[in-house]
């Protein structure tokens, strides 16, 4: 087609030239092949002969139609700090390692900047893989020497999800709140934790937890007049996803001097001044245990909250993705299910959606995709329209179904897998408390550094009080300061943390994130790199 376009276009030149021999024009440099032709007719026929339309194309027209001036302002608003600028600069680094060994002052990149285990060496739940590989490869349940290789308990297990699988096919769809089976024992295993009956039709299957928020978001936000009250230091999941769906987000901020306490009376502020501003709140997202601070929020602070949303007329969106994830022995995880009918609420009484995944815990499935949403308190029209959204993707992957339900309903006592398994899950709960513990002492020991107790999750949020130099710095290099140290972090000791600007703070605080999940060996490496790098970094700004 160009070229037919281009033959067109020579041609064309041929009759303008025989119509104009008579004509003298002097050449333009920009126009020397033809200098009799105009430079808007030379234009008109290179716009004509370079478009793959045979139509005469206008010369006001783009080459590029797609730019950052036209493409829809939510993405550009929508931000996620945990995989933005340090982790790209983290990456290139990582590739000039592996070009040139000896070119950086250190020999690894050291990720603390994403709660991803197994990318950190975490080994997956025995368990769990034998019941995926068996029902990936049902074929395997007819080999006589499967005995031999898979656990009785793993196998029975298979052949117990298979049956509930139409066609007994992984690779093929299923319902779009997820296979009835698996939701079914889901709705077992929250009833056996919390006390209270659970029913399978308010469980939705989802691609981990983040899917489930997004479509919660999608059904509560219709415009920016619409907000969302979310924990300030929040996980960018949530801001990310209210600038997406185009609605606000009104934060209240948690309380660091009280180990990160949610206060009611902030909360009744926030939700005032959002309501003087116009914005209709429709919901108050809680993370407990807490991300990006790791606090593990108290049982009468939770009633103190279902009471709020109650009053208020609120959605109460619970984050509980780490409820696994406690390392203090004066505390425990209560699900806001729990708390919310303990206190006499039913069904009808509060609008509660609970958010769980297989990417937290001790089982650390990230890749695997898989979580749930637990929906009640909706009326049947609103649910419909829930299922719907849910429809629009058919259906979330089968794998991540199959251990949404595996978490939920483990190994019992007298299974064979049960003594392994909670071999497993201890070590690696334990090993985790303890580098909990190790961090946050290395944290404290730093000058300028305060960090409160790793309750929970698997992060911690050290606080850095900079010398006035560095802040200066970092203005020079038009970052926030808490990014500035991030970076240098990076750059001379290959440590990546996220700056707690990702996740919004408390105005004039700076903060950065670190995970707990390096290996056991590592920690001391990274302690080892992060005390030697911030005395070098404060001595170098000191006022």
């Amino acid at each position: 087609m160009r070229r037919f376009v281009a033959e067109r276009a020579e041609r064309l030149i041929t009759r303008i030239v025989s119509h104009s021999s008579s004509h003298s024009h002097s050449p333009s440099s920009s126009y020397s092949r033809y200098p009799f032709l105009a430079s808007s007719q030379i234009q008109s026929l290179f716009l004509f002969s370079s478009s793959p339309s045979t139509s005469m194309g206008s010369s006001s027209e783009s080459p590029h139609p797609v730019t950052l001036t036209n493409i829809n302002p939510k993405v550009l608003e929508c931000q996620y700090a945990v995989r933005g600028e340090i982790v790209t600069q983290a990456e290139r680094l990582q590739e000039q390692l592996k070009r040139n060994p000896e070119s950086l002052p250190f020999d690894e990149i050291l990720y603390c900047n994403i709660g991803n285990p197994q990318s950190l060496g975490q080994q997956p739940i025995t368990f769990f893989r034998e019941v995926l590989a068996l029902c990936d490869h049902p074929n395997l349940l007819d080999k006589s020497e499967t005995g031999k290789l898979f656990s009785g308990d793993s196998i029975q297990r298979a052949s117990q999800i298979l049956s509930q699988i139409p066609g007994r096919a992984t690779g093929a769809y299923s319902h779009s709140q997820g296979i009835k089976g698996l939701r079914e024992t889901i709705a077992a295993g929250i009833e056996a934790r919390d006390g209270f009956p659970a029913n399978a039709n308010d469980i939705f299957l989802t691609d981990g937890a983040s899917p489930g928020v997004h479509m919660m978001m999608q059904l509560l936000l219709g415009s920016q007049q619409d907000g969302i009250l979310c924990p300030i230091p929040q996980y960018p999941l949530y801001s990310a996803s209210i600038a997406l769906h185009g609605g606000t987000l009104v934060p209240y901020y948690l309380d660091e001097a009280t180990g990160w306490g949610l206060e009611i009376a902030e909360l009744k502020n926030q939700l005032e001044t959002a309501r003087s501003n116009g914005i209709t709140v429709r919901a108050l997202v809680v993370i407990n245990p807490g991300n990006p601070t790791g606090q593990v929020l108290a049982e009468e602070n939770q009633r103190q909250i279902v009471d709020f949303c109650k009053k208020e007329g609120l959605v109460l969106l619970a984050d509980e993705v780490y409820q696994e994830n406690v390392y203090v022995p004066d505390k425990e995880f209560h699900s806001f299910k729990k708390i919310a009918r303990s206190m006499g609420y039913g069904e009808k009484d509060i609008h509660l959606v609970s958010f769980q995944s297989v990417s937290k815990g001790y089982y650390g499935e990230c890749g695997k995709r898989g979580g749930y949403m637990e929906v009640t308190g909706f009326g049947s029209e609103v649910r419909e329209q829930i299922y719907k959204v849910a429809s629009v993707n058919l259906c979330s992957n089968i794998t991540g179904q199959i251990l949404a339900s595996l978490i939920m309903s483990p190994p019992k006592v007298g299974d064979e897998s049960y003594d392994a398994y909670c071999a497993e899950r201890d070590g690696i709960l334990s090993s985790l408390a303890r580098r909990a513990k190790t961090l946050e002492a290395a944290f404290n020991n730093l000058e300028g550094v305060t960090c409160n107790k790793a309750e929970g999750a698997m992060y911690l949020f050290p606080r850095l009080h900079l010398p006035q130099k560095a802040i200066k710095a970092a203005e020079a290099e038009k970052v926030a300061p808490d990014a500035f140290y991030a970076r240098r972090l990076l750059q001379e000791t290959g440590i990546v943390v996220v700056p707690g600007s990702g996740f919004r703070q408390v105005p004039g605080t700076w903060h950065f994130r670190c995970t707990i999940l390096p290996q056991e060996d590592k920690i001391p490496a990274i302690v080892d790199r992060l005390t030697n790098f911030h005395k070098k970094f404060m001595n170098e700004f000191r006022d």
